[in-house]
């Protein structure tokens, strides 16, 4: 008897099977145009607002992660978890929809034209994301694009550029997840279940730091690797990754 957990995992299978069989030459753009920022001492930044937020803060400093990945995390566009009071839904579902914001989040970060910007949004339409995004086209910045296109093809943009993710992103990448994301059915239950674009962003995420990992070796850019200091020896571990937060703050203070 097929369960719904084995109907879950099928499908989120089938949905990273998707990506790996359809999406490697837009990977692999955007792990070149990542280690080009990088080997040149520049960042590449992670961005998403939601549950976008998720892949962006897997980039660094995770395991497995190199130095060069820098999240832009805005709190308020990540803890709506709290649903009620400070930084809830409703604060959220505000602050994602005032264009604006997405500048000022630019300004902050003293973004460079060689750096690199990942926008990971499952519609692509909202207004953060697409301030980003034009203001990243405007300056010349390369732009990744981690999206939907079932989703945000048809949907129209929430933003006054009239534009969408996909449409304005020098590398595109489809995550293929339908627009609904949740679409596990229950007899009884009027709305599916079981969302999985935060799984496959969260892939996708990890297979671009990768990637870019083996570019830079091969170009003889000797990369900055995170480590756990839970299987290896811990001081070790903690002296490697001390080194590595070192290597950003190098960066940082370039700016």
């Amino acid at each position: 008897m097929t369960t719904l957990t084995d109907r879950y995992f099928q499908t989120l299978a089938e949905r990273l099977e998707t990506v790996r069989s359809t999406q490697g030459e837009a990977i692999e753009k955007a792990a070149e145009a990542c280690a080009k920022s990088i080997a040149a001492q520049k960042l590449v930044f992670t961005f998403g607002t939601g549950h976008g937020a998720l892949p962006a803060l897997e980039s660094f400093p995770r395991t497995g992660t190199i130095v060069g990945f820098r999240p832009i995390v805005e709190s308020t566009m990540i803890s709506f978890h709290h649903v009620w009071g400070d930084m809830g839904a409703r604060q959220y579902r505000f602050i994602h929809a005032q264009e604006g914001y997405g500048k000022a989040i630019m300004r902050s970060h003293q973004i460079d034209p060689a750096d690199t910007m990942i926008l990971f949004s499952h519609s692509g339409i909202n207004a953060v994301i697409m301030d980003i995004a034009m203001e990243c086209k405007e300056r010349g910045i390369t732009l990744i694009g981690v999206t939907s296109l079932p989703h945000s093809s048809s949907t129209p943009s929430r933003h006054s550029s009239g534009k969408r993710l996909f449409e304005v992103a020098d590398v595109v990448i489809d995550t293929g997840i339908p627009r609904a994301d949740a679409n596990l059915r229950i007899e009884g239950l009027e709305s599916p279940v079981g969302a999985s674009s935060t799984s496959v962003t969260i892939a996708i995420a990890h297979a671009i730091v990768s990637l870019t990992a083996e570019k830079l070796v091969q170009q003889g850019v000797h990369p900055h690797v995170m480590v756990s200091p839970n299987t290896t020896d811990k001081e070790k571990a903690n002296i490697q990754n001390d080194e590595n937060y070192e290597q950003l703050w190098r960066r940082l203070k370039a700016r």
